[in-house]
Formats: structure tokens, C-alpha cells, sequence
């Protein structure tokens, strides 16, 4: 197990002054003998199972390594700065610590025999530099397998949070491939994917120059994204995709991207000096590439997704236009036809009332009947004709609107109605029939559904936002039981229309049975008290745009007030 580092040394010389000599001492001893020890280790090492990259990584480690660093008068900091990158790179080779310790001791089975032969004198310090200097080089080596671990680490988390935050697919790509580089220390790096009509090769991200579209056919895609092991790796020279490179780089490494055993795409990585593709490098780029396949499949799900979200909304948009056009329509042919059909029956009505003699009182007190009931229907007709498609909104705007709608609502019901409506600019014709139909639904449900006493109506604006609160005291409903019910479209409408304008909307209500509950079981009173503090209120903040304000502000005052209210009262 990989224990987190020490700190960095606090003494740039971790052996002491006895343990220098002493190496120093059995490098000059051994120099005679040095080949010899080192193919003996190297023959018991290979028994052992170390191919040669790790035997050529272990033996820059070794004691005798380090006797003979000090011996030609290197640094300290030098040999475990080599033992720094050779550990990094058994790390990246997939040898296991306990193999770095193991390695060491066939090495010191090796070497105690000559040193014994050689430098009998100096074995009596032997323990005590053996166990300081297997100290610090596993210390090192430790170190080194801990920053190759949090360096996969902190890529995968980069391909992480990439994934999470990004939402278009080419920034996706380019933050990908900026953490790939990163931990592989690329020069330049570039990722195509494959176009699925054309089947070509497409270049979407890049990573140290500049994007250049580059592309190329599939069948030599699939040339390139051939993985070979890291012994034959610097053997043969893959092909780039960009041409630019052969003459830039000396290495490159190839990875697929592949679904379902078929070649979606190719992440390539460029270096300017021969650099050796370790097995750990392999599988830490193979993983993250079937990552990024998995992401860039989700993204393309997220994009379509959105695509037929956008769609949808368009196509909703689009219908509540025809559904105006439509209501303006139908009020047009009711006031035209209807409307006027219906007044030349009452008058013809009246006019025949006139004309019968004294003595057909009967034929009178039914043709009386009949023209009430016609007023009656010429009054309905109006009320279909305004609530259809409101001439006021057009005429005076939406505060005038909204006052006709409280009016209309007082006149049908008991419930007291308080109506605030602050200052508001000329908005556009869809702001203003959006939060028309708005206010107009909520007064449709609560005549419908809440049985309120008391009905609140707010409308004011800044210069950026539209605000509607619409609260009353009535029974309550559990707000997501009324957004699933089958067959009621009210609250979704209404949650419509402000996604259309990109606005917010949020709907409290509790019903009156929930809030009993709260208050306790017990007497009709404090049900009572339950039901008081019940109720529905909607909230509803639509952006105004500068696009929004039409050049007309519309002033709320009193005297204007009134006079829509005598007008208003006579439909």
C-alpha cells in the first residue's frame, strides 16, 4: 500500500557523513569488480522475473548505484533525484513496492560477499548504513509512487469536473485533451473523431497550437490507433494524422476511442524527444479514452436533448401564437356575425313587441322573455368575446386588462379582491398577453377550485424583471398532486408560459386537511384556524429585455382607475 509522502527534506543531504564515506569507500574498493556484481545481479534479477525496464530501473537504486554516484563525486541530491525518476517509473511499469524491496535484497546477496572479500574492515559499519540508506531510497521511491498515483488522480478528476461543468461538446474535448497532455507531458496533442455520414476522420480538439480541420480517411485511422506494447513502441515510428508533425516531433502516441469494437475516434499525442509509452501510461489513456467515449456519447444525448427541448419550446411558442390568432379570430366572427345576428333579433324583437295590439298581452309577456334571454346571451357573448381575445390589452394595456379581468371576477363572485399594480412600462404584445393569460388563469382557478374569501393580485416591475404574486385564502391543494393530474393543464400552462420567457415561476400552496393535522386533532375551531392560514400563492418573475419596452409607458393612477372601472362594468 502507497503511504502518503513525507515532506520534502528539510536537510538537502539525508545521509549523514559516515554513511558518504563508507560508500564512498566501497566504490573505490569494488571498482575493480563492479561489472562482475552487476551481471550477477543482473542474472538473479531476471531469475526473479524483472524484465529488462525494470531491471534497468532498479539497478540505478541499488547501494552499489549509489557508491558509485558518490564515488566519482556527485551529490546527495543528484543520486535521489535519480531515485526519484526511476521510482516514478517503476511505478508507471506496474512494479509493486514490495518487488523494490525484494529487488534490493537479491542485490545485497550479491554485494555482502564481495564487500566482505574487499572492505572487511569497513563491514563492522555495514548494518548501520545499510538500514539509513534502505531508509531514504524506499522513503524516495515511496514519494515517487505516490505523485504518479495522485497524478492519475488528479486527471481523472479533471476528466471529471470537465464532464460535469462543460455543457458544448468541442469545449468537452478541449478540456479533455488539456488533462491528457498535462499528465502524459505532451507537446501538442489533438483528438478526432470520426463523422459518421462521411465516415473521415475529423479533428475536433487541440491541444499546443491551433486548431487546422484537419482530416483523414477512417481505414488509415485505424493504422494509426494501434496500441503497441512499450517495448516496441520506440521501434517503429506511427504515422501521424497531422503531416506537420513528422518533422516536428519524434515520438507519438496513438489512442482509439472505440464502441462496440469500431473506431469512433483517435486521440493522438506528440513529443519533441524519444519518450518511452510504459505499460501504466497505456492503461491510464485507454481507461480515460473509453471514458471520454462515454462522455462524448452522454454529450451528444445532452445536445439532443436540448436540441429537441429548444424544439419544443419553439413549437409551443409557435402554438400559443396560432392559439391568439386563433382566440382573435373567433372574437372577430362572434362580434361581427354573432354578435351582430344577435342585436338584429332583439330589435326585430322590440320593434314586433311594439307592433302587437293591446288586447296580446300573452304574445307580449313572451316576447319579453324571449329579447331578456337574448340581452342575456349578447351579454355572455361580450364576456366570450373579451376574455377571448381582450380589446383593452390592445386599447390601453396590461394594467387596464388585469382591472377589467378583477372587475369581471368581482361581478361573478363573492370573494373580495385586492388589486396593487405599480408602475409599468409599454411592454411587448407577447409579455403583455403572456401575463395577461397568467393572471387570467390563476383567477380561473381559484373560482374553480379554492373557495377563497379573499383574493391578492400584485403586478410591478423594475427595469429588468416583471413581478405577479397572485395569493388567496381557500382550501389549498398539494402542489405536485395538481402538476400530475390527469386531464388538468392550469399550473403546467402557467409554468409554460414563463419558460417560454425564460422567467421563474414558484407555486406554495398547503391544502386545509394538512394544515389540521399541524394545528392538532381536536375541536372544529382549530380546524378552522387550519383553514385560515391555508391558501395558494404564485409567484412569477418574467425578464424584461430592452427589446421589451414598447415607447408608450402605461401610468397607473386613480382617476384612470375609475374610469376603466365604469367602463369595464357595463360588458
Amino acid at each position: 500500500m502507497i503511504a502518503e509522502p513525507a515532506p520534502v527534506w528539510g536537510n538537502a543531504n539525508p545521509l549523514d557523513a559516515q554513511c558518504c564515506e563508507f560508500l564512498s569507500a566501497v566504490a573505490a574498493s569494488l571498482y575493480p569488480c563492479w561489472d562482475r556484481v552487476e551481471d550477477r545481479v543482473q542474472k538473479q534479477l531476471e531469475a526473479a522475473g524483472f524484465n529488462p525496464l525494470h531491471r534497468r530501473a532498479l539497478s540505478a537504486i541499488t547501494m552499489g548505484a549509489a557508491s558509485r554516484c558518490l564515488g566519482r563525486g556527485d551529490t546527495q541530491a543528484a543520486f535521489f533525484e535519480e531515485v526519484g525518476y526511476q521510482g516514478r517509473r517503476l511505478a508507471k511499469l506496474n512494479v509493486a513496492p514490495a518487488e523494490i524491496v525484494k529487488a534490493l535484497g537479491l542485490y545485497e546477496k550479491v554485494l555482502v560477499p564481495v564487500l566482505r572479500r574487499h572492505a572487511g574492515a569497513a563491514m563492522k559499519d555495514f548494518g548501520a548504513v545499510r538500514e539509513q540508506y534502505h531508509f531514504n531510497v524506499l522513503l524516495t521511491v515511496n514519494n515517487a509512487y505516490y505523485e504518479v498515483r495522485e497524478g492519475e488522480s488528479k486527471t481523472f478528476f479533471d476528466l471529471f469536473w470537465a464532464e460535469l461543468e462543460t455543457r458544448r461538446l468541442d469545449e468537452l474535448l478541449s478540456r479533455f485533451l488539456a488533462a491528457l497532455s498535462s499528465y502524459c507531458k505532451a507537446d501538442q496533442a489533438q483528438l478526432f473523431l470520426v463523422e459518421r455520414e462521411s465516415q473521415v476522420l475529423v479533428q475536433r480538439a487541440c491541444h499546443g497550437a491551433k486548431m487546422a480541420g484537419l482530416g483523414a480517411e477512417v481505414q488509415r485511422g485505424h493504422a494509426v490507433a494501434v496500441c503497441a506494447a512499450a517495448g516496441s513502441q520506440a521501434k517503429r515510428k506511427p504515422r501521424p494524422l497531422d503531416p506537420s508533425w513528422r518533422d516536428q516531433f519524434e515520438t507519438f502516441w496513438s489512442v482509439p476511442l472505440l464502441a462496440d469494437h469500431r473506431l469512433v475516434g483517435v486521440l493522438q499525442f506528440a513529443f519533441s524527444k524519444p519518450y518511452e509509452w510504459l505499460p501504466r501510461e497505456q492503461e491510464m489513456l485507454s481507461a480515460a479514452a473509453d471514458r471520454i467515449r462515454m462522455a462524448i456519447d452522454k454529450q451528444k444525448l445532452v445536445e439532443h436533448l436540448h436540441q429537441q427541448q429548444d424544439q419544443i419550446r419553439r413549437l409551443a411558442e409557435s402554438m400559443m401564437h396560432v392559439e391568439e390568432a386563433e382566440r382573435r379570430r373567433i372574437s372577430r366572427e362572434l362580434h361581427d356575425q354573432t354578435g351582430q345576428d344577435l342585436l338584429w333579433i332583439r330589435l326585430q324583437m322590440e320593434m314586433i313587441e311594439r307592433e302587437l295590439p293591446d288586447g296580446e298581452r300573452q304574445w307580449r309577456t313572451r316576447l319579453s322573455e324571449v329579447r331578456d334571454m337574448t340581452e342575456r346571451t349578447i351579454i355572455e357573448v361580450r364576456r366570450l368575446i373579451g376574455a377571448l381575445s381582450p380589446a383593452v390589452l390592445d386599447q390601453l394595456g396590461l394594467a387596464a386588462a388585469i382591472r377589467q379581468l378583477a372587475n369581471r371576477y368581482r361581478q361573478t363572485h363573492t370573494a373580495k379582491v385586492r388589486l396593487q399594480i405599480g408602475r409599468l412600462p409599454r411592454l411587448t404584445q407577447q409579455l403583455e398577453v403572456i401575463t395577461y393569460r397568467l393572471v387570467q388563469e390563476c383567477l380561473h382557478n381559484a373560482s374553480k377550485h379554492s373557495l377563497c374569501s379573499r383574493l391578492s393580485i400584485s403586478l410591478s416591475a423594475t427595469d429588468t424583471l416583471l413581478r405577479l404574486h397572485v395569493e388567496d385564502d381557500g382550501v389549498g391543494f398539494r402542489v405536485p398532486d395538481g402538476l400530475s393530474k390527469p386531464g388538468s393543464f392550469g399550473l403546467a400552462g402557467i409554468q409554460e408560459r414563463v419558460a417560454l420567457l425564460g422567467g421563474e415561476c414558484r407555486i406554495e400552496s398547503i391544502p386545509v386537511q394538512t394544515q389540521s393535522r399541524h394545528a392538532g386533532v381536536g375541536s372544529r375551531r382549530k380546524a378552522e384556524c387550519g383553514k385560515s392560514s391555508s391558501g395558494t400563492k404564485i409567484y412569477v418573475e418574467l425578464p424584461i429585455s430592452r427589446g421589451d419596452h414598447a415607447k408608450t409607458p402605461t401610468v397607473a393612477n386613480p382617476g384612470l382607475a375609475e374610469l376603466e372601472t365604469r367602463m369595464f362594468s357595463k360588458l
